[in-house]
């Protein structure tokens, strides 16, 4: 069991018209390419964000929590620090290649280890696509991933959770592995898939208001069976159905449920 560390950055004003005491903050003030949406952080506020996630991860130590993961990924702010378009500093929270912008990340995952010590695992949830942009790639080789991720490895990260938005799909040509199975290849660590497991569209089709309908799972347990990743990440079908896991288990896939966006008004 672990809680979702989460500091959304500079982020689109929602439709409710609700905004922070504040403006919102990341590494350029950026919210998407071109386009300002909130303020740059000063170093003084690099270094409070840090800490206030290290005394979150202590925090949930203490409450009994397992493990904690960071949200590094589809553009919230430690994916903002790592995305050049919204990370235009030209501090050494900046540069021009992913190593150099990974100092954010880097910092926070060392004074996450630090406050929770070596008996506690730390998930890292990356990604290549971002909200603001779903063809965003921040790595175009597997070269490109092992020397971004390995630091980051290092700094404390356990295990990497690779959200992409279709599990089964390739993460690089001339080779059927996905974003998962190629960062436990890169980094040499335990990684959790997650995108469309068990339906048949993706969570942006149905935001939309398309309806999925159960999928199988032969290729996830193929995949899963040859050593690609360790654990995996489901959301959709368990909103639509609190009995997803146990049904899969006992082979009950008859009675298994499609997923459509009132699920997300109804409490399991």
């Amino acid at each position: 069991m672990a809680p979702q560390l989460w500091h959304m950055g500079v982020v689109v004003p929602h439709a409710s018209g609700w905004l922070p005491p504040g403006p919102f903050e990341g590494p350029s003030g950026i919210v998407e390419p071109g386009k300002t949406g909130g303020v740059a952080m000063s170093e003084a506020d690099i270094a409070e964000t840090i800490r206030a996630f290290a005394q979150a991860a202590w925090d949930a130590k203490a409450l009994g929590f397992n493990a904690v993961e960071l949200h590094g990924a589809h553009g919230y702010l430690i994916d903002q620090y790592f995305w050049h378009p919204t990370n235009q500093r030209t501090d050494g929270y900046g540069g021009k290649c992913l190593i150099e912008r990974s100092r954010f990340a880097k910092e926070m995952i060392l004074a996450v280890r630090k406050a929770v010590g070596q008996d506690f695992a730390i998930i890292l949830r990356i990604s290549q696509w971002k909200l603001q942009d779903y063809t965003a790639r921040l790595v175009t080789t597997p070269q490109e991933m092992e020397a971004w991720l390995l630091p980051l490895a290092d700094a404390g990260v356990d295990i990497f959770h690779c959200s992409q938005r279709r599990y089964w799909e390739p993460e690089f040509a001339g080779s059927d592995l996905n974003f998962a199975g190629w960062v436990k290849k890169m980094a040499g660590k335990p990684t959790i898939t997650v995108g469309s497991v068990g339906l048949s569209g993706d969570f942006l089709a149905a935001f939309k208001g398309e309806s999925s309908t159960p999928r199988s799972l032969d290729e996830l347990l193929r995949r899963f069976d040859r050593g690609d990743f360790d654990l995996v990440a489901v959301g959709r079908p368990l909103l639509a159905d609190a009995q997803w896991t146990r049904k899969i288990r006992e082979g009950r896939s008859s009675e298994l449920q499609g997923f459509t966006k009132d699920a997300l008004a109804t409490l399991t």
